[in-house]
């Protein structure tokens, strides 16, 4: 199969912040950061995080933090969320945040907008307070956050200062069919999360595609699909490298949260047939292997789903494995 495909596709590193076994959540930003500025000179094209709550081995539960800790520790790469949960917050207090990153790095942020909770109940609860049985309208709050970024709010009554005015896109994340009616009904990028929620990526991004409407932020739909990745010199040492992936997603499934464990030479001690099967179904759209083997599997994916970018996420222990793991995939690029 010809590889030119990849030619032209934007490709961006998704982040979160995963604390490794034996490390803490300060040595976890140094080394984001120590990714990030390799992913600049690679050529990345963005550089995103996701908020999460309540999990010990997800250090990026205070977002717009860490975007404004990476995009100070760069130069041109764009830095933004993938994505801020909006239910947990009042869509004024995110304009503010983000019109506050987006006045320090100028044409750099990127506001993606979830709406689940990011963590469990009892934490969500935690959170909202007293809002917690409330109806949250996720429709709406975009609406709402458009507004206050408008440059026509200066005479509202309620303003984001800084934020409005300013240019910061904002993109829909999902990962089910409801995401992507909302984000094709209101003209606006959709980010799918099917590094871990691969059953409805197809339907989804098709129902995206068919019921888009051109809006003043995009003409035409844009899907960017988010994957994990998992590259080294080898099939054999990915394979390796990639079973610390698949014990954290164990950990998943089996609701023993972990920090990242280090390569092991045989996950199967770690799993019987059910779990496996079970791993494998959430990791089904992961590219694991040497440079060849991802750029094989990887160019079919582009051709088959036609998607206009991809992010990847790379759950790798060793972080020199890790750095090299990011360039191979930059390299598949070029």
């Amino acid at each position: 199969m010809a590889d030119h495909s990849l030619k032209n596709i934007p490709y961006s590193v998704l982040d979160l912040a995963t604390v490794l076994d034996g490390y803490t959540a300060a040595d976890t930003f140094k080394t984001s950061l120590d990714l990030a500025q390799q992913s600049e000179d690679l050529g990345y094209t963005r550089y995103w995080f996701a908020e999460h709550h309540n999990m010990a081995g997800v250090a990026s539960s205070a977002t717009a933090i860490l975007i404004g800790y990476i995009a100070g520790g760069t130069k041109s790469i764009r830095v933004g969320s993938g994505g801020i949960m909006l239910p947990n917050h009042a869509p004024l207090i995110v304009a503010e945040q983000f019109g506050t990153l987006a006045s320090l790095y100028p044409n750099r942020i990127d506001l993606g907008l979830g709406r689940a909770p990011g963590t469990d109940q009892v934490t969500a609860m935690a959170i909202r307070g007293e809002n917690f049985n409330a109806a949250h309208h996720f429709p709406k709050d975009i609406e709402k956050l458009q507004q206050l970024f408008s440059a026509s709010n200066s005479r509202a009554s309620v303003r984001a200062i800084p934020g409005e005015g300013l240019d910061i896109p904002i993109w829909v994340l999902g990962s089910s069919t409801d995401s992507a009616r909302l984000a094709a009904e209101k003209g606006l990028p959709y980010a799918f999360a099917s590094h871990f929620a691969p059953t409805y990526f197809e339907q989804a991004i098709s129902i995206y595609r068919n019921n888009f409407k051109p809006s003043a932020f995009l003409k035409e739909p844009y899907v960017m699909a988010c994957v994990n990745v998992v590259a080294a010199d080898t099939d054999e040492e990915a394979e390796r490298l990639s079973s610390s992936v698949k014990r954290m997603f164990l950990g998943v499934i089996t609701g023993k949260r972990e920090l990242l464990k280090p390569a092991i030479d045989d996950i199967n001690q770690y799993w019987d047939r059910m779990e496996k099967e079970a791993v494998e179904q959430m990791l089904y759209y992961s590219f694991i292997g040497s440079g060849e083997t991802i750029k094989e599997n990887l160019t079919a994916f582009v051709n088959t789903y036609g998607v206009n970018e991809i992010m990847s996420t790379s759950h790798i222990y060793d972080h020199q494995a890790k750095l090299h793991s990011n360039k191979i995939f930059a390299g598949l690029f070029d």
